[in-house]
């Protein structure tokens, strides 16, 4: 009996491949080879089974022989790129999309997995018009609709990233992880009974661990912290070492004032390879290591770059937040003759306190850790100059700062709540301030029964400091300044309750110096 033609043996692995049915595609592939080693199909579907069951490595050498056979194939150059990109070669990845993509540029699947890697390496604009370009051609690209999603929402534009989503599900209704990228942009959007839907929704689909924890932030942002932890948990049932699930198991557990059991599992975390400077201000917050002078920059910047997309509307609509407008009430009386010179804003996040000041001075500064938060201040046309840097030390180099002339007015509206010890803010906000000069800011207040006011501050669950009056200004005073005016309100609502907290008004009444 003859050989089996390697054609026809070929045509049978294919039709096997495409049933699902790997090993025997797989055998016959092999039985190819075996045939003529250079075969280029039978090479390049073996790569494809490869990655198919989790083997990068190995489907990245073999679709790289099937290449080195022939190298016009666009699909085998697209199949590289998700093994690569399966292996954290992420440039490389791109690389062979674009290559794919040059070969055959109306090929859809390539630019929805370009896409992907410009998300990756966060060019997010290129990542949004690649999947566009993906959708232009191929318009019921179910996959494309889902991470053109993705990009919205990291790009803060929550509201089209789930009209994206939804196009999506209308496409294929039990897309998994359309419904993830719904259920994300819904809790931006502050729709938490409508995110938690679209999690179950996924979880019904593809019980994953990343969902459920999801799930857990939408609901503790929804302030149901029981049902929060135990979504933690089920994240953790399945994923027993996933060191963010066991980091906001934790969050709720303190939340819910469960101490003991927040801090063992605080260190579970850690253990883990949770973010080591999160859990150490989580840890001093709960009286274990020393108490935290400020929050960690890297915290603060990752929690509003994530909080850009919906800050104004979140803070104003759901917070009641008032603070820009108190502020300016409590200031303006007190101005020289206008216009001031120059006025910083201090933690100026996407520019709230924009409006007050502008009308103030020739000159308006913004500062804020977050780049996300600064793109959308710039948006408004108000400033004259944003800069992206902790507050403390871009006061400390514009006070040596040749040429950089006095500032007549500063201003902080909701950023002492990150910082415990003041004394670094109030020294270099003193030594750039004119004679004269005024410094206005918040604080949340410092009295609650059972707060401990022994430093003169204390960090709420919130991950929030709190000052007690007398140590704001003993220390506002220690810096050089008078005070000018103090005055107490509510500040903003959080979980259905006031917050209290002091509006400041110090004044710098001699010219500083320096060169401290």
């Amino acid at each position: 009996m003859s050989a089996p033609d390697p054609s026809d043996l070929l045509g049978q692995a294919v039709r096997l491949h495409q049933q699902g049915r790997l090993d025997a595609a797989e055998a016959l592939y092999r039985r190819v080879l075996d045939a003529n080693p250079r075969q280029f199909d039978a090479l390049h579907l073996s790569g494809v089974i490869a990655r198919q069951r989790g083997e990068p490595a190995r489907a990245a050498d073999l679709i790289g022989q099937a290449l080195a056979v022939d190298p016009l194939q666009a699909r085998a150059h697209c199949n590289l790129g998700a093994a690569l990109g399966d292996l954290g070669r992420t440039g490389d990845a791109l690389a062979s999309y674009e290559t794919a993509l040059r070969l055959d540029p109306s090929y859809a699947l390539a630019w929805d997995n370009r896409g992907n890697a410009l998300r990756r390496l966060d060019r997010l604009a290129d990542a949004l018009d690649s999947h566009e370009r993906a959708l232009h051609l191929q318009p019921a690209l179910a996959d494309a609709w889902c991470h053109r999603a993705i990009v919205l929402h990291d790009l803060g534009r929550h509201a089209d990233a789930a009209a994206s989503a939804e196009q999506a599900l209308a496409v294929r209704p039990a897309h998994a992880d359309a419904l993830v990228a719904l259920g994300h942009a819904l809790q931006a959007l502050d729709r938490f009974d409508a995110s938690v839907d679209a999690y179950d929704r996924a979880l019904a689909l593809a019980p994953r661990a990343a969902t459920w924890c999801a799930r857990g932030a939408a609901l503790k942002k929804s302030g149901d912290l029981a049902s929060a932890l135990h979504s933690y948990e089920r994240a953790l049932a399945l994923e027993p070492d996933y060191a963010l699930a066991e980091h906001y198991r934790a969050n709720a557990l303190r939340a819910l004032g469960h101490d003991d059991a927040a801090v063992a599992s605080y260190r579970r975390a850690l253990a883990l390879g949770a973010d080591a400077e999160a859990i150490g201000f989580a840890l001093g917050a709960l009286g274990v290591g020393s108490r935290p002078a400020a929050a960690p920059a890297g915290y603060v910047k990752e929690l509003f770059d994530q909080y850009a997309g919906r800050f104004d509307r979140h803070l104003v609509d759901v917070l009641g937040y008032r603070t820009p407008a108190l502020l300016d009430a409590l200031v303006r009386p007190c101005l020289p003759a206008l216009p001031l010179d120059t006025a910083l804003d201090l933690g100026c996040g996407t520019g709230l306190c924009g409006p007050f000041l502008r009308p103030l001075a020739r000159e308006l500064v913004g500062v804020d850790l977050s780049q996300r938060m600064l793109d959308k201040a710039a948006d408004l046309g108000l400033y004259d100059t944003l800069a992206c840097a902790d507050i403390v030390d871009w006061l400390a180099a514009r006070a040596g700062l040749d040429g950089a002339g006095p500032v007549d007015l500063a201003v902080a509206a909701d950023v002492l709540v990150y910082l415990g010890d003041l004394a670094p803010l109030f020294t270099g906000v003193r030594r750039v301030l004119r004679a004269g000069g005024l410094f206005a800011f918040s604080c949340e207040a410092l009295d609650a029964a059972g707060e401990d006011k022994g430093d003169g501050y204390a960090i709420r669950p919130s991950n929030r400091f709190a000052h007690a009056l007398d140590y704001v200004t003993a220390t506002a005073q220690a810096a050089g300044f008078t005070v000018a005016a103090t005055q107490r309100t509510v500040l903003r609502r959080d979980g259905g309750r006031d917050v209290d907290g002091h509006l400041v008004l110090l004044a710098a009444p001699d010219a500083p110096s320096r060169h401290r």
